[in-house]
């Protein structure tokens, strides 16, 4: 009788542990993004990969808007697309913080970021000034403005709370 019930959770857990591990993926993340995430050891090497999601995001958003198209679902794919992207940068910041928190190297990823965010936050603003069907993703445009900015102020904070390792001259 025991080892029926052991059994029986044992099946359990085989059936609901991966679908519980495939609710934990976040939804803007392909599996092979999510297992590179996953599979990356170091903070900066995730915060740089997150990094490198969005600038993907924002790419893809900005080739969707120059395609010349009439679809129904148009509007649907631009904000996916921007959702994504803030979601990317949004975890790019949340794992500085917990890097400075857990007091970790992350001085790669505070280079990282300092560049994406001077990178990405001139492409959106120019998106919000002239972009093409900006009602149709213009609530989606402001979040992902703000989510970057958010990440500058995140960014500059950690980078003074980082200041440069000590450099061992030789006498």
């Amino acid at each position: 009788m025991r080892h029926a019930r052991i059994f029986g959770i044992a099946l359990l857990f085989a059936f609901f542990l991966p679908a519980l591990a495939a609710r934990q993926q976040k939804d803007y993340l392909t599996s092979l993004e999510a297992d590179k995430i996953r599979d990356a050891e170091l903070p900066s090497l995730r915060i740089k990969l997150f990094l490198e999601f969005a600038a993907d995001r924002l790419k893809k958003f900005q080739y969707e808007l120059n395609r010349p198209s009439s679809e129904r679902r148009r509007a649907e794919r631009l904000n996916a697309l921007l959702n994504a992207y803030t979601g990317c940068v949004d975890d790019a910041a949340e794992l500085l913080d917990l890097g400075r928190e857990k007091q970790d190297d992350i001085r790669i990823g505070i280079k990282e970021m300092q560049k994406r965010v001077k990178e990405f936050l001139p492409v959106l603003e120019k998106l919000a000034a002239e972009g093409a069907e900006r009602d149709l993703y213009k609530e989606t445009l402001t979040d992902a403005i703000e989510a970057t900015k958010l990440a500058q102020e995140e960014v500059e904070k950690t980078a003074k709370e980082f200041a440069p390792g000590p450099v061992r001259r030789k006498p």
